[in-house]
């Protein structure tokens, strides 16, 4: 049964939840900031402490600042936007260190964060519904399929916002009522890719609004996906990623890093760490983010288990100049690990996993006499684990540097240095 307390909140959790305490027990509150007096509705305690939801901020504390988007309070992205700016970059750095303490790697040097700037996120996915004669196109709101209706987003670069009028208007022309579509914008080298995905078949009048579209927007390609079916309505340009000075290939809505200061921050700590190494793997290699920055120095072995994102990579090798050797190879890591046998090949390592992070080649990699381990992640919980892995093998974590690449939002890039 809901009961209202009042809080002070002392601290901010992992999830960026503000916590404070009742009763010597905790209490997590979305949306509170240090500093905060609150009034909550919490339920019956769980595990680790209350769970509340925010009534009112009775007295807001200095920790808090007046959130720069319109509808904050609906949208599911930018959790944290109500946090100013030296305490959301505290947060970033004691949310390191709490993932790294929990493994017993709490006296590793964590770097200043590099948080990247509003206006700077190249690729966003938008949900949009045909409601009667208008459309709504924006964000899920929190915890919910309800679709929140946006005409700007502080977070993503103008090349996307300046497009969501005229998407709302050529979708509106070609959505049936009641249907929806998700579309995946990125930014890329040669103009915006655009992947529309929706379960339905493009019309003729359909396709030539797309079409319309496209060549008044100046788009560089868009696809239509229904069901898994990739329809290409359009390639204008084909959509290229500048990888370091080489131009390479991009599969519709594929992934790459979210802003170019994050993966230019990402690449800077990678190729420092690799510095002096002759023949250096790269694990999980994606369409060659770090592979192509560092075959400017070095001999790279690109491993990577999905063929779309590899047939990038090797695309782009052809056609480069300039480079030491890039050998590409398909294998799965998680379902064979290289082994340590194999890596004894190399001086260095770098590897990228998803957010499940890599436990199975950070196990053969523990047991490896590779010099230099480079990890980047997307999640410090699997980071932490991956590192403790890597410390029992002997290796020793130099350095943590977080970046921020999903601005305001409780999601966090590592990159870990190890050395033998």
């Amino acid at each position: 049964m809901l009961r209202q307390i009042d809080v002070k909140i002392t601290a901010l959790g992992a999830l960026g939840d503000g916590v404070g305490e009742h009763e010597g027990v905790p209490v997590f509150v979305p949306g509170a900031a240090p500093g905060d007096l609150v009034s909550v509705d919490v339920d019956a305690p769980k595990k680790n402490g209350l769970y509340g939801t925010l009534r009112k901020i009775i007295e807001p504390g200095d920790a808090r600042r007046e959130p720069a988007c319109t509808v904050f309070h609906k949208c599911g992205g930018c959790q944290l936007q109500y946090l100013a700016d030296k305490p959301y970059e505290n947060w970033l750095t004691s949310r390191t260190e709490a993932a790294l303490a929990q493994q017993g790697l709490g006296d590793v040097a964590v770097a200043e964060p590099v948080i990247t700037a509003p206006k700077s996120r190249r690729r966003v996915a938008f949900k949009a519904l045909k409601a009667g004669k208008s459309l709504v196109l924006g964000f899920s709101k929190k915890q919910s399929h309800q679709i929140v209706d946006v005409t700007d987003c502080p977070i993503t670069r103008t090349e996307i916002t300046d497009l969501i009028a005229p998407l709302r208007s050529v979708l509106t022309a070609i959505l049936p009522n009641r249907k929806q579509a998700e579309l995946h914008l990125t930014v890329t080298a040669s103009g915006i890719d655009l992947l529309i995905d929706a379960p339905m078949e493009l019309d003729l009048a359909a396709r030539e609004a797309l079409v319309d579209f496209a060549n008044e927007q100046d788009i560089a390609a868009i696809h239509w996906r229904d069901q898994g079916f990739l329809d290409p309505v359009i390639i204008r340009r084909t959509p290229m990623m500048d990888l370091s000075g080489i131009r390479v290939p991009l599969a519709p809505a594929a992934f790459i890093q979210a802003t170019d200061e994050g993966e230019t921050a990402l690449v800077r700590e990678v190729v420092a760490a690799c510095k002096g190494a002759k023949r250096v793997v790269d694990l999980f290699a994606g369409i060659g983010t770090f592979t192509f920055p560092l075959a400017q120095n070095h001999q790279v072995l690109a491993v990577e288990g999905a063929k779309t994102a590899l047939e990038a990579l090797q695309g782009g090798a052809n056609f480069a100049s300039g480079l030491k050797q890039i050998i590409a190879k398909h294998r799965d890591l998680y379902r064979r690990p290289m082994t340590a046998k194999e890596l004894s090949a190399f001086d260095a390592v770098v590897f990228d996993p998803p957010r499940a992070g890599a436990k199975e080649q950070a196990l053969e990699l523990a047991q490896s006499d590779v010099s230099t381990i480079v990890a980047v992640s997307c999640n410090p919980n699997t980071f932490g684990r991956d590192a403790r892995i890597l410390a029992d093998g002997g290796y020793n974590l130099k350095r943590v540097v977080p970046i921020d690449q999903f601005l305001w939002s409780p999601h966090i890039e590592l990159v870990g240095v190890f050395e033998k």
